[in-house]
């Protein structure tokens, strides 16, 4: 049975004369009456095995009674009828992070809680369908597109250093190669995104130096940094780090390539990277234009370019991949302006 006839059909079958409100009402006012007579009855059977308790008056003792069976009562009540909500809510916070695996039982003598339970049930059935839907899509058209990528940038590098080539020629071929290397980049950062989101990349550990992978990070990128005049305030400690060597160069790589891309001609980026009580800390700030208000809410979103006039290369995906990287491997980031101008990213392994 699919998950919407599932729905329509407990919704066919009334159980109880009462909707979750009346009997909730009538609970209620049970509660009331019953502490009452419970107070009044054990006040009667202790002032006759304690008559000294006869000089304080009922309308003392019979409040104080009531109150301590309604919260016991209470208590239960709540137990009876907001527990199911609390499980409702941790559910929808698996789901917010990502698990669609949850489902709620059924089984309840409530008609509305089987009904929501139900409703949250095909809700994520049909949204873990969509999610490998999309998955396999994204994984298998990126993997198809990959290959005539790669060979059109082949052939363009081998045309770019022929000889009978007209200088019109040549800028042309070099646009197709630059532009083909921007998409070739564009899907190898989906692949990783997908297989990041799906668990399914590897992720051995070894020991090996962070400090080092930064350099060798920076001294990739020599040639967009030299191109921008750009120096560097650089104080790194030698720190030993158990972890995926292969993800992290794609973290290092990625924020100091923003951090070029976004300092001005002739400005500075400095890099701290240091070990305290009880984690590695990687600081990195540029003096570029900083961060907006609503930059910051989507900075670490998929495709989410601050730059909105596309002024600046790149396909915002940078930033999801360095948050999904650092999040298998239980590190986190943060951004924030600088006071004097600029972004500052803060990373925590």
């Amino acid at each position: 049975m699919k998950p919407k006839e599932h729905f329509d059909e407990l919704r066919k079958h009334k159980v109880g004369w009462f909707s979750l409100k009346t009997r909730l009402t009538l609970l209620v006012g049970a509660e009331v009456l019953v502490s009452i007579l419970l107070a009044s009855g054990f006040l009667a059977l202790l002032t006759r095995i304690f008559p000294a308790m006869a000089v304080v008056p009922d309308i003392i003792w019979v409040p104080l009674f009531a109150l301590a069976v309604a919260l016991i009562a209470t208590a239960f009540l709540s137990r009876l009828f907001f527990d199911p909500v609390k499980k409702l809510r941790e559910g929808m916070q698996r789901v917010a992070d990502g698990d669609f695996s949850v489902r709620l039982g059924e089984k309840s003598r409530s008609q509305e809680i089987r009904e929501m339970y139900a409703g949250f049930n095909m809700m994520v059935q049909e949204l873990s369908a969509t999610e490998i839907l999309q998955s396999d899509f994204v994984s298998n058209v990126s993997h198809e597109i990959k290959t005539p990528i790669n060979a059109i940038e082949g052939y363009t590098t081998l045309l770019q250093n022929g000889d009978s080539l007209t200088n019109e020629q040549q800028e042309y071929i070099d646009k197709i190669l630059f532009n083909t290397r921007r998409l070739s980049a564009l899907v190898g950062n989906i692949l990783l995104l997908s297989k990041l989101e799906n668990r399914s990349i590897q992720t051995d550990k070894s020991r090996f130096r962070v400090d080092e992978q930064i350099r060798q990070s920076l001294l990739a990128l020599e040639n967009a940094w030299v191109a921008k005049d750009i120096d560097f305030d650089i104080e790194l400690d030698e720190v030993e780090y158990l972890g995926s060597e292969l993800l992290l160069h794609h973290v290092w790589d990625n924020l100091i390539s923003n951090a070029v891309k976004f300092s001005p001609d002739g400005g500075v980026i400095r890099m701290r990277l240091f070990r305290d009580e009880k984690h590695v800390i990687f600081v990195i700030e540029d003096e570029g234009c900083g961060l907006t208000e609503e930059a910051q809410k989507h900075l670490f979103d998929k495709f989410y370019q601050a730059d909105t006039s596309h002024k600046q290369a790149g396909n915002g995906l940078g930033l999801a991949l360095v948050r999904n990287i650092l999040s298998i491997c239980g590190g986190r980031i943060t951004a924030q302006n600088r006071e004097e101008g600029g972004a500052r990213f803060v990373v925590e392994l």
